[in-house]
């Protein structure tokens, strides 16, 4: 599939004909095949006589799902829609966004995850398994040549959406990734490859089910473990040279090391790292904005010092030492983490894993034996406190009118999924700070009223943005995804903050404007690739417009196209 010109100008050629046709999701119209397309490809008796629009086609299937019992229900009705017609279900999808989005991601996709094996009907991705490791290459050949494969989705399913080890199961957080991308940005779905690389699991459930449908072993870690991801990642690149890697849902221990180790090598990312890094960053940034503090002299502090702590704090990091020409040394001591143990100190030693330790103080550093989240946020008076703790209430009321004696504007992020393990809710935050919070949460919340005034939620939502870095890092054929590129995303999405117009307004935008947003954070993305010389893509524009539109008339749309035998 050639991105070089916009898909509404093309046809599609078709290889099936007749009751094949009919069962390739990505060919199939149901209803709305033509009558001339009937006759071409064999379809006659095959449907019903009455020629549907897709709007029509959409009205129908909205009623269909409507009907279902429960969100799974309805999940898994999606998932049998997407088998059967691709282009209807971005099309339903597209239409209700809003609605539908935690049906098809977090967290009815966990639950389907956790159900992988009992809903199982029909395989979709690649599932690459450790014992068999010499059938790697020839696994990938399925999935096409070189031109084929724009992007990869590729997990272990070691922690999976906050619902732990689901082994297996991690194909569907790889195959809903992909279905973001494409429904946020555009990006075809006939370029896409979800990958999950089975190397066991330590799910007891899983391990004791007969019906599990992966290796049933304990998870195999060390050298063979590190063996089993370099041959993917080898053999990716061997077979789809083009193809930007996207790293997701990997334990703690695996995430920030396996990504260190490839984004010098590779065009790759880690959602759970710099996906969320770059969110909560451009919420923070609107944040510091509306509150007047500078990034320079901003004081952040991190409770839960996970893969999306470190991941958020590293962001933070990156983008103080890139505005204000710090070392990144020097970035690091605006920012205090916190574990189980506490503020991260060097002396825990074995204790912190590789993303903590550039984040742990200097015993020396720390004058006090205290090292709570009261403790720290009484001595460091806070402009920001970011939880990603997964511990609820954890930011008390005591805590937080602390935090607000020495800042005019407590800017406050309570991150954790999902709802329930929210480290505080907003309409706690809004009263114990007198209404003056700058709040962004991990889960949608509604709007709250406090003192006769409405606020609204800023949702810290990845997909906002890392759909946008994927597309300009295709686009652009980017050789690696650098730092730079990632705060110029994070910059992007800043810009379309609502707060800053109207501060009653939320930090971030809405979901139901992803693909614009998508469009200025490729356009930002692909200009920083070009100007730091990592992108190979020619006669790229180089005006701002240009480039936007470039960018639009590249990204797929769910409309039909006219069939042509091929």
């Amino acid at each position: 599939m050639s991105y070089s010109l916009p898909p509404k100008s093309r046809s599609l050629k078709c290889p099936y004909e007749g009751a094949a046709l009919l069962q390739s999701s990505r060919f199939n119209k149901g209803t709305a095949f033509s009558e001339e397309e009937r006759i071409t490809f064999r379809l006659q008796g095959l449907l019903p006589p009455n020629h549907q629009s897709l709007n029509e086609q959409v009205e129908r299937a909205y009623q269909q799902y409507s009907s279902r019992q429960d969100d799974l229900a309805k999940n898994t009705f999606m998932a049998s829609m997407k088998a059967q017609n691709e282009v209807l279900y971005y099309r339903l999808l597209q239409t209700h966004l809003k609605e539908m989005f935690s049906i098809i991601y977090t967290p009815t996709e966990g639950d389907a995850i956790q159900n992988y094996s009992r809903l199982f009907r029909k395989p979709e991705g690649c599932f690459l398994n450790i014992k068999d490791q010499d059938m790697i290459e020839q696994s990938l050949s399925n999935f096409g040549n070189e031109d084929d494969v724009d992007y990869i989705v590729v997990s272990d399913g070691e922690e999976i959406l906050g619902i732990g080890d689901q082994g297996v199961g991690a194909i569907l957080i790889s195959v809903a990734k992909l279905v973001l991308t494409t429904l946020c940005a555009g990006i075809h779905p006939a370029k896409q490859l979800p990958v999950v690389l089975d190397c066991g699991t330590d799910n007891e459930e899983l391990l004791n089910d007969e019906l599990y449908l992966g290796l049933r072993q304990r998870r195999i870690r060390g050298k063979e473990y590190d063996d089993f991801v370099e041959t993917f990642v080898k053999s990716a690149r061997n077979r789809f040279p083009k193809a930007y890697i996207h790293f997701e849902d990997f334990g703690l221990h695996n995430a920030r090391r396996i990504l260190d180790k490839y984004q010098s090598q590779i065009p790759c990312f880690n959602d759970d790292i710099q996906g969320t890094g770059c969110v909560t960053l451009a919420a923070m940034m609107a944040a510091l904005q509306v509150s007047q503090v500078k990034i320079e002299d901003v004081r952040v502090v991190i409770f839960g010092s996970g893969t999306a702590g470190t991941g958020i704090a590293d962001q933070i990091a990156d983008t103080i030492a890139t505005k204000t020409g710090k070392p990144k040394v020097e970035a690091i001591k605006q920012i205090w983490c916190l574990d189980k143990m506490g503020l991260l100190l060097k002396s825990d030693g074995d204790d912190l894993t590789p993303a903590q330790t550039p984040f742990a103080r200097e015993q020396s550093d720390w004058s006090s034996s205290q090292r709570d989240l009261f403790s720290i946020v009484q001595q460091i008076k806070p402009h920001v406190l970011i939880g990603t703790s997964t511990k609820p209430k954890a930011f008390t009321e005591e805590i937080i009118r602390e935090m607000a004696k020495h800042v005019e504007r407590p800017i406050i992020f309570p991150l954790s999924n999902p709802t329930r393990l929210h480290e505080a809710k907003p309409q706690d935050l809004y009263e114990w700070t007198d209404g003056k919070a700058l709040i962004a949460t991990g889960s949608p919340f509604p709007p709250v009223k406090y003192g006769g005034v409405e606020y609204e939620i800023a949702e810290c939502n990845n997909s906002t943005c890392f759909p946008g870095i994927g597309l300009g890092a295709v686009l652009s054929r980017s050789r690696l995804v650098c730092k730079k590129m990632l705060v110029a995303a994070a910059e992007a999405l800043k810009a379309q903050s609502p707060a800053l117009t109207d501060p009653k307004k939320p930090l971030l935008p809405d979901v139901e404007n992803v693909r614009n947003i998508s469009v200025d954070i490729a356009a930002a993305v692909i200009k920083c690739s070009v100007a730091e010389g990592l992108s190979q893509r020619e006669a790229i524009p180089s005006g701002d417009n240009e480039r936007k539109q470039w960018i639009r008339e590249q990204m797929w749309e769910a409309d039909y196209l006219p069939l042509v035998k091929g």
